[in-house]
Parts: C-alpha cells; structure tokens; sequence
C-alpha cells in the first residue's frame, strides 16, 4: 500500500478550529479553511513563509502568526476547492526528525487537545512503520507501546 492512500485506509486525526480544521502526516501539516461559498480565488490573499502563514479572505483574517515549526516553502500551496474551502499543504522541514509532530498548528494557536495529540502521535508511528515496511498494510494495526501515560488519563484520574 502507498503512502499516498494511508489516510484513505486509516483516517486522520484532525484538530477542529473557528475556521475549519488542521491534521498531520510525517512529511506534511493539511490545513482547511472554510469561507463563504461562492468566494473567488482573486479575494483569497494568502501568505506562506518558512514560519509564517496568513490566511485573509475580503476584509476576513482567518489566521496569521508563527508556524508551529519551519516548512519548506517552494513544496507547499494551497488551493480554492469549489469556492468554499481553501486546503493547504504545507510539507514539513524537519519531516523525519524523531519529535516532528506538531501539537499546534501556530507556535501559540490551534493546539490539539492533550487526546487528539496522543492520537495524532500513534497515528504517526504507524505512518513511520508504513515507509519503513511498504509492503505491509498498517491502516488499521493498533500499537502496544505505551505512550508515556497521556496527560489526559491523569485528567480523568483527578476528578
């Protein structure tokens, strides 16, 4: 199975925002805005550096600030899919460090919550496991490892 079709196979882990919604791959951070239907491409003003994105749409600022981590610009972009929704791919700098999951899309915005983190970070593993063994199907494993007991079980544990 390609890697291409893994998230068809196995799904992703998104984080819901005000605007629409963000999720991760190992080498690649997705992003969906939705606007107004019917928004033409010419009123999208969209910025994106190695650190930086800005998403304005009319008089509109979706979001703008620091990137969580550095992105390889000249391999990212973004598109205006049947005037509602603007989707970016954004590929990943440091896309095979060890620690490359991003809990937050902007370095103090849109953080996934402490569940969704942990689920993003196996989901993330199993996608390492794929490359490393393409010829084997991981889409729907589930893994052993521990995850160092997840802050959100000690949350549970308190109450």
């Amino acid at each position: 199975m390609s890697l291409s079709h893994f998230d068809e196979k196995s799904g992703i882990v998104s984080v819901k925002t005000p605007w629409g919604r963000w999720w991760q791959t190992v080498a690649e951070v997705f992003v969906e805005v939705n606007v107004p239907p019917g928004t033409p491409g010419k009123e999208c003003a969209i910025k994106i550096e190695s650190k930086y994105i800005e998403c304005r749409v009319k008089d509109k600022c979706y979001f703008k600030g620091a990137l969580y981590k550095p992105i390889r610009v000249q391999e990212s972009t973004w598109s205006l899919e049947e005037r509602k929704t603007i989707l970016f791919l954004l590929e990943k700098a440091e896309k095979y460090e060890n620690e490359n999951i991003w809990p937050s899309l902007l370095e103090k915005e849109y953080s996934a919550d402490p569940y969704t983190q942990h689920e993003m970070l196996k989901k993330l593993d199993l996608e390492k496991f794929q490359t490393e063994n393409p010829g084997f199907n991981f889409s729907g494993a589930e893994l052993s490892k521990t995850y160092n007991n997840p802050p959100f079980l000690d949350q549970k544990e308190a109450k």
